[in-house]
């Protein structure tokens, strides 16, 4: 398995993810490894090809 392979996230999972937050929309961040919530302002990790979807473990975005 390539490491592009392994680092991304299979689109139903990300379909059926949601900001623990706000409920809302995430936004896939390849690069980044991050499902992004505007919403919330919070950015949360994927690690391995796993999603963390902790507040305590989220990136706060910049303004």
């Amino acid at each position: 398995m390539s490491e592009d392979h392994a680092t991304r996230i299979d689109r139903k999972t990300l379909e059926a993810l949601v900001c623990p937050v706000t409920r809302g929309v995430l936004i896939y961040d390849a690069k980044a490894q991050e499902l992004v919530s505007r919403g919330a302002a919070l950015a949360f990790p994927i690690r391995n090809g796993i999603p963390v979807m902790l507040v305590d473990e989220a990136r706060k975005l910049d303004d």
